[in-house]
């Protein structure tokens, strides 16, 4: 298990537009492995590449039904993911981050979203997301674009004590 040590603004890294992947070695596969680690151990609820210092095309998400904790929490790591949003239907969100530390925004994001990739392994998915895994989602491929959540929030916060529950993505 690595931990990692997560980009924070103004690193440059957060605001490159990270390369795809071409190799799928045990490089790829240690990187997404610490990419987990680091992701639970923040805690967060997703993570790019650039996050962690590596300008390529690789997120991990880890979500659960907050509503049913009986049901596990489903582990994604997507390489060279794409999505497709349905523009007309949007929600305003409050979002926080593992690299903006201290602050919270109100982003404007499609409710629903359908993810290409490519596994770990290098095999192609799709996933269809809807609600906060559609938001998470679409927050962390940002980051593969060089975005920052403040770069799309309509209002930023620091939030007081008892607003610190959200989830950073």
């Amino acid at each position: 298990m690595t931990i990692r040590d997560i980009a924070t603004l103004p690193d440059l890294i957060l605001r490159r537009k990270a390369r795809p992947v071409t190799k799928f070695d045990g490089n790829l596969q240690t990187l997404i492995d610490n990419m987990i680690d680091t992701m639970r151990a923040a805690p967060g609820v997703g993570l790019a590449a650039p996050q962690v210092g590596v300008s390529e095309r690789v997120i991990v998400v880890e979500y659960g039904d907050e509503e049913d904790e009986t049901v596990p929490k489903k582990l994604y790591a997507l390489v060279n993911p794409e999505f497709k949003a349905i523009p007309q239907e949007t929600e305003v969100g409050v979002e926080g981050c593992l690299s903006v530390p201290g602050l919270l925004g109100e982003v404007e994001r499609s409710l629903a979203v359908t993810v290409k990739g490519l596994n770990r392994r290098g095999q192609p998915m799709r996933i269809k997301a809807k609600g906060w895994l559609a938001r998470i989602i679409q927050h962390e491929i940002d980051h593969l674009n060089g975005v920052v959540f403040t770069d799309r929030a309509t209002k930023i916060w620091k939030p007081a004590p008892e607003e610190a529950v959200v989830d950073n993505v």
